[in-house]
Formats: C-alpha cells, sequence, structure tokens
C-alpha cells in the first residue's frame, strides 16, 4: 500500500504560510490531532484540490456557518498528491481500510458490486444477480447496477431452460410447475421433468455461455443452422436463425468489464502525478494490484523498451490462479476483492471516464472453445500492447487549446 508520504505541520499562528506550502492537487490527505486529544482517530479525507480543501478545514471557524472546522483539532496533516480520479479513490479506500477495518464501506461509501451468480453447489443451480461473493460459485460481472444485472440476465435466460425459481427443488411428479414450464422455457426438475443429468448440462451451457462472452452458444446454433440447410429444412434453419439474433440481442448490451471473474484481467492506464508519467494498475482476477509508474523521461536511457518493460510486469507473474481454485480464500478476500471490483465499476462505468483499460483477450472469450480447453485458452490469451503504448501517449500529450 503507499503511504502518505508528505507531512506538514499545522500552527494556526502561521496559516497563511502552512495553505501556500500545500499542492493544489488532488490528494489523499490525514488530519491528525494533537498530542493531548487521547484516543482521537485522524480525519482521513481525499479532496480534488488539496490546498483548498484544507484551508476551509482548517483555516478561521465562521460563528454563522455549521461546517466543520478542525483549526482546533489538527496537529498535522500527512497527503499523498495522485494523478487521477481512479488513484484517488483506490488509495482512500486502502487507507480508510487500514483506519476503519469495521465501518470502512459506509465512510468510503462504496457498495459491494453487482454480479451474476450461478451457484454450483446447489443440486440444481439458477443464474441470479447477487452483491456477496463467496466460494462455491461461478461469478460474472461486475455489471452497473443491480438493475443493469437483472436486465441482462432475464434476456440471456430466454435462450436456456434452467429455472428461475428460488423454490428448494424436491423433484415430486404430483408439483403444477410454473408458467416457465408451461411455456417450456424451463426444463421443470421440480416436477421431476428431465433427469439431473440433462439438468447439468443445460447448466454447463449456461455457464459456457457466460465464460465465453456469447460464443459458444453462437457457435452451437451457427451449427445447428448449417446442418437444418444442407437438410433442406430452410423452417428449422429460419428458427435457429432468430435464436441467434435473439442471443446477439442478449449480448448487445454487455459491457466489455462484465465478464467471468477469474478472467477478469485488464490493465488500467492513468497520468500518475509525476511529470511525463503514468501509472499502470494491474487487474488479475478482478484483484487491482499497486501502480507501478512508467516514467518515460527516464526510460529514453533504459536498453529495454517499453513493451518490454510491461511484458515483464504483466506477465511474470504468471496466470492469475481461479478464484475458487484458491484453498487459503477467506471471507476478508472476498470482501476485498467485492471492493475492488466496486472501485473498478464505478470509475469504469462513469462519464467522462478518466483514462483507458485494456483487456487481456482469450481465445475462450473469442471463440467457442470448450470449457475442457480453458487452460491452453488463457496461456494463448495477449495484452494489446501496440494500444496499450498509443494510449500512454494520449493520456501524456498536452491538453488541447480551443480556439
Amino acid at each position: 500500500m503507499q503511504e502518505l508520504d508528505s507531512t506538514s505541520e499545522f500552527d494556526a499562528a502561521h496559516n497563511a504560510d502552512f495553505f501556500s506550502a500545500l499542492p493544489a492537487q488532488p490528494a489523499v490527505f490525514a488530519v491528525e490531532p494533537h498530542a493531548e486529544l487521547a484516543g482521537a482517530k485522524p480525519f482521513l479525507l481525499r479532496t480534488a484540490n488539496l490546498r483548498q480543501r484544507l484551508a476551509r478545514l482548517l483555516g478561521p471557524p465562521d460563528p454563522a456557518s455549521k461546517r466543520l472546522n478542525l483549526r482546533d483539532f489538527a496537529a498535522r496533516v500527512r497527503y499523498r498528491v495522485v494523478g487521477s480520479p481512479f488513484e484517488l479513490s483506490f488509495l482512500h479506500w486502502q487507507h480508510a481500510r487500514r483506519l476503519w477495518p469495521a465501518g470502512y464501506r459506509e465512510r468510503v461509501r462504496l457498495r459491494p458490486p453487482a454480479v451474476l451468480k450461478v451457484s454450483l453447489s446447489n443440486a440444481y443451480p439458477r443464474c441470479y444477480a447477487t452483491r456477496r461473493i463467496g466460494a462455491n460459485g461461478f461469478y460474472f460481472g461486475p455489471f452497473a447496477s443491480r438493475r443493469a444485472a437483472d436486465t441482462f440476465a432475464s434476456g440471456f435466460l430466454d435462450l436456456f431452460k434452467i429455472r428461475r425459481c428460488q423454490i428448494k427443488i424436491r423433484r415430486d411428479p404430483s408439483f403444477p410447475g410454473c408458467i416457465y414450464s408451461e411455456m417450456k422455457m424451463c426444463l421443470a426438475p421440480c416436477f421431476a421433468g428431465c433427469s439431473k443429468e440433462d439438468y447439468d448440462v443445460e447448466v454447463g451451457r449456461v455457464v459456457a455461455f457466460l465464460a465465453t462472452g456469447g460464443a459458444s452458444l453462437t457457435a452451437e446454433l451457427e451449427r445447428e443452422r448449417e446442418a437444418a440447410s444442407e437438410a433442406l429444412d430452410f423452417e428449422r434453419a429460419a428458427a435457429v436463425h432468430r435464436r441467434i439474433e435473439k442471443a446477439a440481442e442478449a449480448l448487445r448490451g454487455l459491457p466489455d468489464l462484465a465478464r467471468r471473474l477469474e478472467d477478469l484481467n485488464a490493465v488500467v492506464l492513468q497520468r500518475a502525478a509525476e511529470e511525463n508519467a503514468v501509472a499502470v494498475f494491474a487487474v488479475r482476477a478482478g484483484r487491482i494490484e499497486e501502480p507501478r509508474l512508467l516514467r518515460f523521461a527516464e526510460l529514453a536511457s533504459e536498453p529495454r523498451s517499453v513493451e518490454q518493460i510491461l511484458r515483464e510486469w504483466l506477465e511474470g507473474a504468471g496466470d492469475p490462479l481461479s478464484l475458487p481454485a484458491k484453498a487459503a480464500a477467506s471471507q476478508q478476500s472476498y470482501r476485498e476483492l467485492e471492493d475492488q471490483l466496486s472501485l473498478l465499476a464505478r470509475w469504469f462505468h462513469k462519464k467522462p471516464r478518466i483514462g483507458e483499460i485494456f483487456f487481456r483477450e482469450s481465445t475462450a472469450r473469442s471463440s467457442a472453445a470448450a470449457p475442457q480447453d480453458e487452460a491452453s485458452a488463457r496461456r494463448n490469451s495477449e495484452w494489446p500492447y501496440r494500444r496499450i503504448l498509443r494510449a500512454c501517449s494520449r493520456l501524456l500529450a498536452p491538453p488541447a487549446v480551443e480556439s
């Protein structure tokens, strides 16, 4: 974790000198109390302009105002200047989590992310939206909101026949079923309308659809359409073609960020606080790593190219482990993953979005790779280095001046 690396002692008698020495830049800061205030914790805040924010907090109080004033509380201020809103949120979350381990989410206004879950520990799994991540499940996301996750699930589940009800399945032939079974949109395990093996196959198709970004179903339907055309069954071919169009419609509103969590590998580029530098945040299996700086002024004398440096950073650690395979994963680890996915989703869906993101695409997402080929698909996945380098140039380019 990056520490608050700058400190300024506060003296109310010389506050003008104190404020003038502060940078007017985005920063995370902590206002620390006087020693005599035993047990008092620092005030941890973030701001887009450190000098302006502290002038309001530590300046002479206005008797007619109810605004928070820490002039009599502050002994010193520790802070760290950042270069982007994404880095500001990430650093603020890290320090808030350490300072208030029980209530940091409320203080930083952070909600767990909306994801889709297929609970594989259930005998008859279903796919549903949730804000909690744990073990023994297939997770897909994150989405901008719970409503967005529900909307996407409602659209693509029409293409499959797994259950949507929340009842406990007892396989009772006398059970009346529901409207989905009557419309032939569910295999109806509730009244033994299918075998356990048939239901497991359908769940596997749902998981493959999400894992490949819809490529598995599209390839399956295209093969079926081709076979129908060769058999001169044009009516069936037309019906299959309509299903392909329906699948495309269901995928149309799917954001690039939403994918199987184990495959959420990306790099977020942000302008750094340092001059002529870019902060590189690697995201592995949905977890945000500490930023690394590309200092282009120093790289000019490096024997290695920028692409070689990026390759060492992004590929040196190897493929990320899948989340369910982590034997030592604890609830605290899943809570940390939820937080980082929420930070990532909040930044990704903000308009305008400052900075750039590039995903490590695998053949499993761009083609109909079967689940048993998943390991080779990850080995064959690549980072778009050329596009990353061009994005660095854009981030460091001076802002356009309006005429």
